[in-house]
């Protein structure tokens, strides 16, 4: 990501905070794959995921008078994704997992048929893997290793300290790996 993005989203972000729609909607089409994904992810259900993501996004218009430019749009607007995400699991009292994208695939950058086999085995153990474990060691996993946060964001975010961030993602790596072993080729139940 570009130094130049997160000045971007400032000047964007004051503008909107004018009442510049124009502002506002260039902020949408600039972050709304990335909170889709996370969405999508943790509701494991498309249209569901469509449907949060406009909400996140109205949600972050209403409440775009409290954001301060100290603070990383995309983080406060994560959050704001996140928590709806875990609204809407509580509401619905179950849990799931999205598969990971194709484009993350574990194989080799240029697999023969055994390889590319191996490696959708591999990234369908790994979703079902991450599929078992707990929601809040999945989120910060999926915040940390696929959105690719820093542990400051991932505090904020998770509106924890960030000793409490390295804690719960040692934990949730060790969660992962009692589910998931590559070379075993079988997970525990």
């Amino acid at each position: 990501m570009s130094e130049a993005l997160p000045a971007l989203d400032v000047d964007d972000v004051a503008r909107a905070q004018a009442g510049d729609m124009a502002a506002f909607a260039a902020l949408v089409r600039r972050h709304q794959d990335r909170v889709f994904r996370f969405v999508l992810r943790m509701l494991d259900a498309r249209d569901e995921a469509t449907d949060l993501t406009q909400d996140v996004f109205v949600k972050a218009w209403q409440a775009l008078p409290d954001w301060r430019p100290e603070a990383s749009f995309s983080t406060w607007l994560l959050q704001i994704a996140r928590n709806a995400a875990l609204d809407q699991l509580r509401r619905r009292q179950l849990v799931q997992f999205a598969p990971l994208e194709d484009g993350m695939d574990v194989a080799d950058a240029a697999p023969g048929p055994e390889a590319s086999y191996a490696g959708r085995q591999q990234q369908a153990q790994l979703d079902r893997a991450l599929r078992r474990i707990a929601a809040e060691h999945r989120e910060i996993l999926l915040l940390r290793e696929v959105e690719g946060l820093a542990y400051g964001e991932l505090a904020r975010v998770l509106g924890i300290a960030e000793g409490t961030v390295k804690s719960r993602l040692a934990r949730a790596r060790a969660a992962l790996l009692e589910h998931f072993h590559p070379h075993a080729g079988v997970t525990h139940e």
